[in-house]
């Protein structure tokens, strides 16, 4: 096919009237009010979950929000896209268990046709997710799968999660090590009940090629922040893993949410994520969005802005960029001014209703 100096100039003069109209959009990045640009969003599918695990929900589970209160995938969709278009490369999509929300394969596949997306990466419980793998493998995009699982003895995870599919995650885990999907397993430390196994999580990297993160525990539990005997931080955790394996600390992305180390003669990699401690924030190129559709500038707020009453009443794709820019620059600079900042009163969320 070809075109008359006409239909070029035509072409031209259209797409200079356009750039004029959008320059704004066409150049805009998220940028804060702090100037980190924000290239990452975490988004929540669903507040469902199938596993009850003592340090995100109550026993009886949380209150779920009626389906038609979750955003559609398509309106998931359009606001990722709208992110890419301002410079986010990188989603991870979380629950509750994204793999109990019905469809979520087909939304994945949907997403990776995305062509300014870079990253597509998934956290789960393993309960799910075993027969997917395969599938996954093909998505290109999907790249990093972080497996929740807080003990490796059968008695312990029972007890976490009060639910009885040790077996299941197991199996899930070690499949997805021997896949093409970079494995990183989440263990949530907690006080008198899995501390003891934090040499033993760390042991798992010498001959599996797999990246081991401890978490410090945070109050989002549906009730707030759990007492407990000693302060399993950052640093308590450290001093635990050095008194069985001598750890070198290795460079990592500046907006990583790890301090990461390798072991010697270790395939993988161990790291820690000071969550409450808070000492990553000054980095931080992250935003969330729940499940309903709220706009979270950080994990300690109570949220900014509610997105599907936003969409659902017609705004454009234009007034979405417009909305994205100016709620960055409301981005705190730590997650200790988010949350002296919160309206709602103390942190007391479920972490299946934020998106985990």
């Amino acid at each position: 096919m070809s075109f008359s100096l006409v239909d070029t100039t035509f072409f031209f003069a259209n797409f200079v009237a356009y750039a004029k109209k959008n320059r704004r959009f066409i150049m805009s990045k998220l940028t804060d009010s702090f100037g980190r640009q924000i290239s990452y969003v975490r988004l929540a599918v669903t507040d469902r979950c199938n596993l009850r695990c003592q340090y995100c929900m109550p026993a009886h589970g949380i209150d779920i929000v009626p389906r038609a209160a979750l955003l559609t995938y398509k309106e998931m969709y359009r606001v990722i896209r709208v992110l890419t278009e301002l410079g986010v490369t990188k989603a991870r999509l979380t629950g509750g268990e994204p793999f109990v929300r019905k469809g979520f394969m087909d939304f994945l596949e949907m997403l990776s046709h995305n062509d300014l997306l870079e990253d597509i990466n998934i956290t789960t419980n393993g309960v799910l997710i075993f027969k997917h793998i395969e599938a996954l493998e093909k998505l290109k995009k999907v790249k990093n799968i972080n497996l929740s699982i807080d003990s490796l003895q059968v008695d312990t995870f029972n007890a976490i999660t009060r639910r009885t599919v040790f077996d299941d995650v197991f199996k899930t885990m070690e499949a997805l090590e021997k896949s093409s999907l970079n494995l990183k397993l989440n263990v949530v430390v907690q006080s008198g009940i899995n501390t003891n196994e934090i040499t033993d999580f760390t042991a798992l990297t010498k001959d599996k090629n797999i990246a081991v993160r401890f978490i410090e525990e945070m109050p989002f539990n549906g009730e707030g922040q759990r007492e407990t005997q000693e302060n399993w931080n950052y640093n308590r955790i450290l001093q635990e893993i050095k008194t069985r394996f001598e750890l070198t600390e290795v460079s990592s992305e500046k907006s990583s949410t790890s301090r990461n180390f390798s072991i010697e003669n270790h395939q993988g990699t161990v790291g820690i994520i000071p969550a409450f401690t808070r000492t990553i924030c000054s980095d931080c190129n992250r935003i969330r969005i729940t499940s309903t559709g709220t706009f979270k500038n950080c994990l300690f707020d109570d949220g900014v802005f509610n997105l599907r009453e936003f969409l659902r009443k017609g705004a454009s794709n234009e007034d979405l960029k417009e909305l994205f820019l100016s709620l960055v620059k409301e981005k705190p600079k730590n997650g200790f001014v988010a949350e002296v900042n919160r309206k709602k009163g103390n942190v007391s969320e479920s972490m299946s209703t934020i998106g985990g």
